[in-house]
């Protein structure tokens, strides 16, 4: 007699495999396909450019995305002249949740972005700790590969701090977020200074609203406002891992109201960074 258990076992196999991203797979298959040109099975593959035979084929496969330090590896020793590169960031973006991908599609490509953060560091600014931290303590409990994947997919977003041309970014980013203990202190201590890092750059600007401000533009919850290449002006706005771009007018318009408010409201750049430092020096 049959064990059922194994059918659920073969549909959940065969749901894993239909949800693969398509990127991963035209990766895979190229990869395969620029192998076979210069002669190479997946272990002389592997071996070249430092890598298992398991992981070559699993990347073949579609089953694992490539790393960037794959890639280029890669690209170098089959000659690939970089087409390999311009798969890049699209297979990097299909690492993060399905209902972000879209946003972040968006996101890469604009001339402005600005977000009001409450609850944590915004993921642009997060150092793989802290992101890790945070994708750890997701309820339901990710493996260890998501947690991977989605924490090298966050930092790869980060690419738009200095891509060039460089886009206009603000963050506005409670004090409550920033003393919440996502890490252990290290973890924080090296988040501040990230902070601190960034906010001297000239596209970004950093501002904490502190927490004695009482009432103020933001107390709704997260939004973010995006302007793209062609001028035109986005809302988003997540909770519990759902997202929504708002694209009315209207409302955005009201999104882009009360970001400016909250700017006046909040600590200006200098008074920021003074009270980041005085966090780095607490601990």
């Amino acid at each position: 007699m049959r064990d059922p258990r194994s059918g659920r076992a073969t549909k959940a196999r065969a749901r894993e495999d239909g949800e693969l991203p398509g990127v991963w797979v035209a990766y895979g298959r190229l990869l395969q396909h620029l192998r076979r040109r210069a002669g190479l099975n997946q272990q002389s593959l592997g071996e070249a450019i430092g890598y298992s035979l398991e992981q070559v084929a699993s990347v073949e496969q579609g089953r694992r995305p490539a790393k960037e330090a794959f890639t280029e590896a890669a690209d170098r020793v089959l000659g690939a002249s970089g087409v390999l590169s311009v798969l890049q960031d699209d297979v990097d973006r299909a690492k993060l949740p399905q209902f972000f991908r879209n946003f972040a599609l968006i996101e890469a490509e604009v001339v402005s972005r600005f977000s009001y953060d409450p609850l944590l560091v915004p993921g642009l600014l997060q150092t793989e700790a802290y992101a890790r931290a945070v994708f750890a303590g997701h309820c339901p409990p990710l493996s260890e590969e998501i947690v991977d994947q989605h924490t090298e997919a966050r930092l790869s977003r980060q690419k738009l701090l200095t891509r060039v041309p460089l886009a206009e970014l603000s963050f506005i980013v409670s004090e409550e977020a920033l003393r919440n203990p996502v890490g252990e202190a290290d973890v924080m201590r090296g988040q501040w200074r990230r902070l601190l890092e960034v906010g001297r750059t000239r596209n970004v600007e950093v501002q904490v609203m502190p927490a004695a401000s009482g009432f103020h533009a933001g107390l709704n919850g997260p939004f973010v406002v995006l302007e793209t290449e062609e001028h035109v002006h986005l809302g988003y706005i997540e909770s519990q891992e759902v997202g929504c771009l708002v694209r009315e007018p209207a409302q955005v318009s009201a999104f882009g109201m009360r970001y400016g408010k909250l700017r006046s409201q909040a600590l200006n750049g200098v008074e920021s960074a003074r009270l980041i430092e005085r966090l780095v020096g607490e601990t």
